[in-house]
């Protein structure tokens, strides 16, 4: 087996990937170069059906891993997309210093490693599946494999690509409503793979398009991608879930028109999913059977012999290092019932008062899957559509994800609010109780900086951050009162509520350095 050394050229990563997944069969690795760039598409990887194969896997491999600094550390959607949203909100607590930076709000653009890394395995993501895009258009031009399974795998790497832009613009750009018609900047959308001297000098030099286009073009890539990929019904219970299928791309679009505001949007493509899943009886269910409940639309896969490790499993680092613990903040929430099965021991793990997500269970061998799509969030992200459009089926949909967990529904569902802005703010609530330690609440922060409705100003205040939460301060239905060493809040008005590009990127890019997040 030959592998291509990764070689940065520009701030642009780019190398043969396809091999990654039999490296833990492999015995010896041989590493090389292959010029010209552009022939190593078209004569390796995508050559037979068999290699597009292991072409794509190698896509979700880079999904699933990443690196930083050279070891594997879940980048940019294994366990770091989690921890970076979960630390750049309040209602989880950073109890070491992985994720200091983050939740303390100190980066700078060159030594805070964590976010530069996400920038970087999430542009060698959208690299590697712009190959995938690019390989395989070729491959079935020339009859390799059939159009209908090629179109699929090329569904894959744009559902794909369109995530990992939205992801960026989340950390790297203000939110949609900042300026008229989100003409300010937004991230580089890079549509063609660095396989060419011509494609690396292009995206080498790719400047920032405006957020409206970054939308524009990531809808785009989702809308081309539902119409490509097989739906999750031609698929194994587990493939359903673990490779991305028709449902994802809508269930993704949902999040995304919900950033943007087109609530319409929201509700009509939530409703393409009625009848295609149902929520589990059991708000565990999701995370005691990750690969064969029937309301998870897209987790990534994780083994006993393929994950990111002790430094990047979310079962090691939510469970067994605890290095994140849940916060008095959200734990103290008075409308968030104490006998809530949420809070219960198949999904909270107290040590000595102290209480930890047990969503991630398989500490030993860190298989739990990385949760990226569930259906509960298309239904609250329904809701919250309908509720804006003072449309009242919202009620149906929000009480379909908070019954499950309720100890009597009949007396403990929610009824008609008295207006919009409470029943906004009853799902709001849902959804930090609901998504509690999978990554969604940075999501939430960052579009309600503009929000008509029930807007956020910055980034909320926290929990001191560096060490485990004082059991005492654990108190249902009795709101968290800060303290003198907890975490200050950050204004929007503040330039960090945004992160800087990268000075390994702006430092080889000069249209990038010419287009740096004020501040920085």
């Amino acid at each position: 087996m030959k592998l291509i050394k990764i070689k940065k050229i520009k701030g642009v990563f780019i190398g043969l990937f396809f091999v990654t997944l039999l490296l833990n069969s492999c015995t010896e690795e041989n590493v090389i170069n292959l010029e010209p760039y552009n022939q190593i598409s078209e004569n390796v990887a995508f050559d037979t059906r068999e290699n597009i194969i292991l072409s794509v896997n190698g896509m979700y491999q880079a999904a699933q891993v990443g690196q930083y600094n050279g070891a594997a550390r879940g980048y940019p959607f294994g366990a770091a997309y989690f921890e970076q949203n979960d630390m750049r909100g309040e209602d989880m607590v950073n109890t070491a210093s992985f994720y200091a930076i983050t939740y303390t709000n100190t980066w700078d653009p060159s030594g805070a490693l964590n976010t530069v890394y996400y920038w970087i395995d999430t542009y060698r993501l959208v690299n590697r599946a712009n190959l995938v895009i690019d390989g395989i258009t070729k491959a079935i031009a020339k009859g390799t494999i059939s159009e209908a399974e090629g179109k699929d795998y090329i569904g894959q790497a744009l559902f794909f690509r369109a995530f990992s832009h939205y992801e960026l613009l989340n950390f790297f750009a203000r939110p949609y409503k900042y300026t008229s018609g989100a003409t300010h900047p937004g991230v580089p959308y890079r549509l063609k793979p660095s396989n060419s001297v011509a494609t690396i000098e292009e995206n080498a030099t790719l400047g920032r398009g405006t957020v409206a286009e970054n939308y524009t073009q990531l809808i785009s890539d989702l809308d081309t991608a539902e119409s490509y990929m097989f739906s999750k019904t031609t698929k194994s219970a587990k493939n359903a879930i673990v490779y991305a299928s028709k449902e994802a791309a809508i269930a993704l679009k949902t999040r995304v028109y919900l950033s943007k505001g087109d609530y319409q949007k929201v509700i009509t493509e939530a409703d393409k999913l009625n009848g295609k899943y149902a929520l589990s009886s059991d708000p565990n269910t999701p995370f005691s059977n990750n690969y064969g409940n029937t309301e998870s639309i897209f987790s990534l896969e994780n083994s006993a012999t393929n994950n990111p490790g002790v430094n990047g499993a979310l079962a090691s680092q939510y469970n067994g290092r605890r290095l994140i613990a849940i916060s008095p903040v959200i734990w103290n929430e008075g409308s968030w019932l104490a006998t809530d099965k949420r809070r219960g021991a198949s999904m909270v793990l107290s040590v000595s008062g102290v209480l930890f997500t047990n969503k991630y269970k398989d500490t030993s061998t860190l298989s739990d899957a990385s949760p990226l799509l569930r259906y509960a969030e298309v239904l609250l992200n329904r809701a919250e559509a309908k509720a804006r459009l003072s449309d009242a089926s919202y009620l149906a949909d929000l009480n379909a994800v908070r019954n499950r967990s309720l100890a009597n529904p009949a007396t403990e569902q929610y009824s008609a609010f008295a207006n919009k802005t409470d029943a906004v703010k009853a799902i709001l609530l849902e959804r930090r109780v609901e998504f509690l330690a999978e990554g969604l609440r940075w999501n939430t922060i960052h579009r309600l900086q503009h929000d008509d409705v029930a807007p956020i100003s910055g980034v909320p205040q926290k929990y001191k951050n560096g060490a485990n939460p004082v059991a005492a301060d654990y108190k249902i239905g009795i709101p968290y009162v800060f303290k003198t060493g907890d975490v200050a809040s950050l204004a929007y008005s503040d330039y960090r509520f945004v992160w800087p590009l990268p000075t390994l990127e702006t430092s080889a890019n000069p249209t990038l350095a010419a287009q740096q997040n004020p501040g920085w």
